[in-house]
């Protein structure tokens, strides 16, 4: 069985990230976390793009566009939704993360989902950076999909996607 996996090298690769201004200092450590990640796989800074959107609704709308960008090879999406006291945060997170998937399939290209969906301020706190950082984790999985959609191309310009193991 051959097997294709990617990797993490962020070399010659440019990504955006698409951060939610609603809840800003959990985002800003989300934004801290993907960059940190992006630049420490080999990302330049002249290759990393940050734009702001006014909340995690609007991640979907600009990931998108940013992703039909061909010198992007990925686009990681950050925010923060944490429970009030109605349901809304619910409408908020499942809109974000279902738009952000179909943005993704639209573009064929990864858009990763690094949004904090949180009952409490300290939990999102928790996860973006007190215990763990999402912003990292989406990173991560941009880098490695990025590769491995690269590596994919590669394999179906050889014709081997057609020979048997």
């Amino acid at each position: 069985m051959r097997v294709i996996e990617g990797q993490l090298h962020g070399s010659g690769r440019a990504f955006a990230i698409v951060a939610a201004r609603v809840n800003l200092t959990i985002t800003r450590a989300l934004v801290d976390g993907a960059s940190d990640c992006l630049r420490r796989h080999g990302v330049a800074d002249d290759d990393l793009l940050l734009a702001w959107v006014p909340g995690s609704f609007e991640l979907p709308l600009v990931a998108g566009r940013l992703a039909q960008r061909s010198r992007l090879a990925g686009v990681i999406a950050v925010g923060a939704v944490i429970q009030g006291s109605t349901d809304h945060h619910l409408h908020i997170a499942a809109s974000a993360a279902a738009g952000l998937e179909r943005a993704a399939a639209a573009a064929s290209k990864p858009i990763t989902f690094g949004v904090v969906t949180a009952a409490t301020v300290e939990q999102a706190q928790e996860r973006a950076g007190l215990k763990k950082n999402l912003g990292w984790d989406a990173a991560l999985a941009a880098l490695e999909a990025a590769d491995l959609l690269d590596r994919l191309d590669a394999d179906a310009g050889t014709g081997a996607g057609s020979r048997k193991p």
